[in-house]
């Protein structure tokens, strides 16, 4: 590609490839996004695969939702452990104040 070798001016921002551009454009196939590119020296358009920022922005929110999720479970997880440990503590020393 010449984009590799030679400057170049971004034609079109980064969108996302459409059902057709996925099987007819081989750079939409890692990312689904693509934008279009002239090379400076050769004058050839072409095209280049692209992160949206937009899907970025949804994947980094997607993923600090799940954590805060995990998190909160693990902090209600350690809450009715410590309770359970804190009743058969509780039990023991009753057994043995009942026991004297």
């Amino acid at each position: 590609p010449c984009w590799r070798v030679e400057q170049f001016v971004v034609a079109q921002e980064c969108t996302r490839c459409s059902g057709f551009e996925m099987k007819t454009i081989p750079a939409c196939g890692s990312t689904g996004f693509v934008e279009k590119i002239n090379c400076a020296s050769s004058h050839r358009d072409e095209y280049k695969s692209c992160r949206s920022a937009a899907l970025e922005a949804q994947r980094f929110w997607r993923f600090v939702g799940s954590a805060l999720g995990v998190a909160a479970a693990a902090a209600v997880l350690v809450v009715l452990r410590q309770r359970v440990l804190d009743r058969r503590a509780l039990e023991k020393v009753r057994k043995q104040i009942e026991s004297i």
